[in-house]
């Protein structure tokens, strides 16, 4: 298979490596995102991490499981680079929602909800998704977990589970997707209306 690629998204990677601000994320950064868009089926930590071979199963882990990083300047790298790719008069936002079926009961936000991709009550994440689009060309520019009222009315679940005091409140999925709008468009991106 053609290696040429990893250069390519190294290039591509470049402004968003340079907002991590920390070398050690910055060196682990490539290998966990060519992991996940690279060869093989099987997309978690450790069958990433024998594929890649220049990167253990522990860094790409901590890289993961330790991300207590601040959002906002890759946040800030990935509106820039947006507007750059399908910005201008005729883009436009387009926001959705999306269940990822899931097992079990301590991952954040997991409850029993409705799964469009199934088509039926199931237990999964809901995800708020705001997108840029101009033409077919879409950028998703923002992702926000939806926590049911059954996450949000147990503190213990919330501690447990490392959810940060700022989403600790029932919000509806209107109201992160208007939450992101705002957030987006306070950094200057704002398609026409």
């Amino acid at each position: 298979m053609d290696e040429s690629w990893k250069s390519d998204l190294e290039r591509w990677l470049a402004p968003f490596l340079a907002a991590l601000g920390h070398k050690v994320r910055v060196r682990i950064c490539p290998a966990y995102v060519a992991g996940l868009i690279g060869a093989g089926d099987r997309k978690s930590i450790q069958p990433m991490a024998a594929r890649d071979g220049g990167v253990g199963y522990d860094q790409l882990h901590h890289f993961i499981a330790s991300g207590t990083w601040d959002a906002a300047p890759l946040e800030k790298v990935l509106l820039t680079e947006a507007d750059r790719m399908v910005g201008g008069a005729e883009a436009w936002f387009i926001v959705d929602d999306t269940a990822l079926p899931k097992k079990g009961e301590r991952s954040v936000g997991v409850a029993p909800q409705y799964a469009s991709a199934l088509g039926k009550n199931a237990n999964c994440h809901t995800l708020v998704s705001l997108t840029l689009a101009s033409g077919e060309v879409p950028v998703m520019v923002g992702l926000r977990l939806f926590l049911r009222e059954s996450w949000t009315s147990d503190p213990a679940r919330l501690s447990r589970a490392g959810v940060p005091q700022d989403f600790e409140t029932s919000r509806t999925k209107p109201e992160i997707a208007l939450a992101e709008i705002n957030r987006v468009r306070a950094a200057g991106l704002a398609p026409p209306a």
